[in-house]
């Protein structure tokens, strides 16, 4: 690839890094550590697409930033976590198991915030440092409203499956979700504000969304 072409690849594309680096916001890595790492994935990503496979670039080099972000996470280099917000988080999970043995379902965060004595936005924090998360939103008591919270599911799904095939698969109002939630990073109540629907209607649909890109690769 010719130098000025490389380089006009990779200064249009930032903003691709920008939109897949947020969306890793919130789990005890700094922000410019992310862009950092994402911008070494769009490097590898653009000295490594070949244009005569028929893909977009985009298809390509979503998985290549993520991958290297990812190995931020992997290596710990970048995570600074506090030794209270460790502990605390070992609590949380304590906790959070006890009452999954003897309930056989997820607490609730204002359950986890009774048991724990922490508030809701500290709970909030500390799950972010709980590795794997295991579900995609926890609920709360009043109606069905959920918050929230990373899960590496949805990660792992979009790394395999590439958007040409999601394509295919989901309808319209599906993949502006995806967008707004997968690739954007913003909130589900934003998602929902912006298509003119509840936030529990976005839950809801993400849930089915991932249910759909499981199927499909299975």
């Amino acid at each position: 690839m010719v130098k000025q072409n490389r380089d006009d690849m990779i200064v249009s594309n930032i903003p691709l890094v920008h939109s897949i680096a947020n969306r890793f916001r919130g789990r005890g890595v700094e922000y410019d550590d992310l862009y950092q790492s994402g911008c070494v994935g769009l490097i590898k990503a653009v000295d490594k697409f070949d244009v005569s496979r028929g893909f977009s670039f985009s298809t390509y080099a979503v998985p290549v930033i993520m991958g290297e972000i990812k190995r931020l996470f992997r290596d710990g280099g970048a995570i600074k976590v506090s030794r209270t917000l460790k502990e605390n988080s070992i609590k949380v999970q304590s906790l959070r198991e006890k009452f999954k043995q003897k309930e056989l379902r997820e607490p609730t965060l204002s359950e986890l915030s009774k048991l724990s004595g922490f508030s809701v936005e500290e709970l909030s924090e500390i799950l972010n440092v709980l590795t794997p998360i295991a579900s995609l939103s926890a609920s709360y008591d009043e109606g069905e409203e959920t918050l929230d919270i990373p899960i590496d599911e949805s990660d792992e799904l979009f790394d395999r499956l590439s958007v040409h095939q999601a394509l295919k698969i989901l309808d319209k109002t599906e993949l502006m979700i995806v967008k707004y939630r997968f690739y954007d990073g913003i909130t589900q109540n934003e998602t929902a504000k912006k298509l003119n629907i509840s936030q529990v209607q976005v839950s809801r649909k993400e849930k089915q969304i991932l249910l759909k890109l499981r199927n499909k690769l299975d």
